[in-house]
């Protein structure tokens, strides 16, 4: 394995690692203005939601790494203390890159990227709106992480405002996801698609799982079972009964007399359907 000590190697490289490792990453597309009203807008990765009650956002206008220079939307945060964040989802990715470009001041993103500016109900910053959703929020705090190239500036935004597209509803009124169509930055130049690597965990119940260290020795050192198997396994409340388990023998024969490795094959095959009754069934035969 690979160790890193980031005081040993350059800004630049420890960027690349951070970045390669903690993805996918929203995308805050901030839109802000200066002290003569001018629009800016350009997207941030090192962004998520902190909070509901007061709802909070957080994002961070680097400083940049080869010179030390800091970003207009920084500047504009700190002069008018108002943002829009508008999400990025796929029909709008290769625009939103676009903006990214590093224009001279006072050249309007939105023209370059063939955005449509779109006035905001409480505050001076314009909407994309093209972007299925959008938080007016006024900046309530920016915290400077440090002064050389590659410190953070946490702009801490109150939501003061939602606009959702009807498009991206679901029958309940709730967001749906594969209709928001999200998109996440990873590192390098890559992004990825959050809808086309859907997949549901189920949350731990609300009682309390038996945990992986009540699952017998014999299926915790399972060559077959995996980490995820076993955490699946875990999250019951209590394991099939004898009278269960014998029953299930009795509807299934072709699992009796089966050696350990088919036994733990046939059960990860019932926890890929998530039938996790069944996969316990299987490996509590004798």
């Amino acid at each position: 394995m690979l160790s890193i000590d980031p005081k040993e190697i350059s800004t630049k490289q420890l960027h690349g690692y951070l970045l390669g490792a903690v993805a996918p990453r929203p995308i805050a597309f901030a839109s802000t203005i200066d002290a003569e009203g001018n629009p800016n807008l350009s997207p941030f990765s090192f962004f998520n939601v902190f909070g509901t009650n007061p709802p909070l956002l957080i994002f961070s206008p680097a400083r940049r790494v080869r010179d030390n220079t800091t970003k207009h939307t920084l500047d504009n945060a700190l002069a008018t203390k108002e943002v829009v964040i508008n999400v990025v989802n796929y029909a709008i990715v290769q625009q939103m890159s676009l903006s990214s470009t590093e224009y001279p001041e006072g050249v309007n993103e939105f023209e370059k990227a063939g955005f449509t500016m779109l006035p905001s109900d409480k505050i001076k910053p314009f909407r994309v709106a093209e972007s299925p959703v959008q938080f007016e929020c006024k900046v309530n705090e920016i915290i400077a992480t440090g002064s050389e190239g590659g410190a953070g500036n946490l702009i801490i935004c109150e939501v003061v405002k939602i606009h959702v597209s009807d498009d991206v509803l679901a029958d309940d009124g709730s967001i749906d996801q594969h209709k928001i169509d999200l998109v996440a930055r990873a590192g390098g130049n890559y992004y990825t698609r959050a809808r086309d690597g859907f997949f549901e965990i189920q949350k731990p119940i609300a009682t309390l799982g038996i945990g992986v260290d009540e699952i017998p020795l014999e299926i915790r050192h399972s060559i077959v079972l995996t980490g995820n198997n076993l955490g699946v396994l875990g999250n019951v409340e209590q394991l099939p009964t004898k009278d269960d388990v014998d029953n299930f023998r009795k509807e299934h024969p072709e699992f009796i007399g089966l050696e350990t490795t088919k036994k733990h094959t046939f059960a990860q095959a019932y926890l890929t359907k998530n039938d996790v009754e069944s996969a316990w069934k299987v490996l509590l035969l004798n």
